[in-house]
């Protein structure tokens, strides 16, 4: 999946060395930016180990078990970590994004339910490591055949709506 979306290098942490390889990948100087979108401890501190002096630690996984937080490092690195929730602010803009082309939501759908699967689609999601999960859709039955095009459809009903386009998009 990752070499899909253009990464160069793809690091398995089976071996619980990924931070190791990291940071040999980048001679000892670690990354600009780190992304931890698991939500699990050890790829936290994974982050913590390879962002380099001045960078950046974002984090979006959903976290159900609290971490450490190695305030000592990061403070004395100047490293700058951001947290939080999906916001709309940035909404008219990966909406713009996805309508060009240049982002096509539907790569990272790996899973589709139907709501009498609802179940189904939490477990698999709650196991998405172990499941490959990225993002599982649940729809109704009527939707589940067109769902792969709504981000994009959706989308451009949105941005069709004049109000829209002179409040955003100006």
């Amino acid at each position: 999946m990752a070499r899909r979306f253009g990464a160069t290098q793809v690091i398995h942490n089976d071996l619980g060395n990924a931070a190791e390889k990291i940071m040999a990948l980048t001679n000892n100087r670690g990354v600009d930016v780190a992304v931890e979108a698991i939500g699990i401890p050890s790829s936290f501190d994974i982050c913590q180990e390879i962002v380099t002096a001045g960078g950046h630690i974002a984090n979006v996984g959903v976290h159900g078990k609290p971490v450490q937080l190695n305030l000592d490092k990061l403070w004395s690195q100047n490293i700058t970590l951001k947290t939080g929730l999906v916001d709309t602010v940035t909404t008219p803009m990966l909406l713009k994004t996805v309508i060009s082309g240049k982002l096509q939501p539907e790569q990272l759908i790996t899973h589709h339910f139907t709501m009498d699967e609802v179940m189904q689609a939490y477990d698999t999601f709650g196991d998405a490591m172990k499941e490959e999960a990225l993002k599982v859709i649940i729809s109704n039955k009527i939707m589940s055949e067109k769902v792969k095009s709504v981000p994009t459809a959706l989308g451009r009903t949105i941005l069709e709506q004049e109000a829209f386009k002179e409040e955003f998009l100006c």
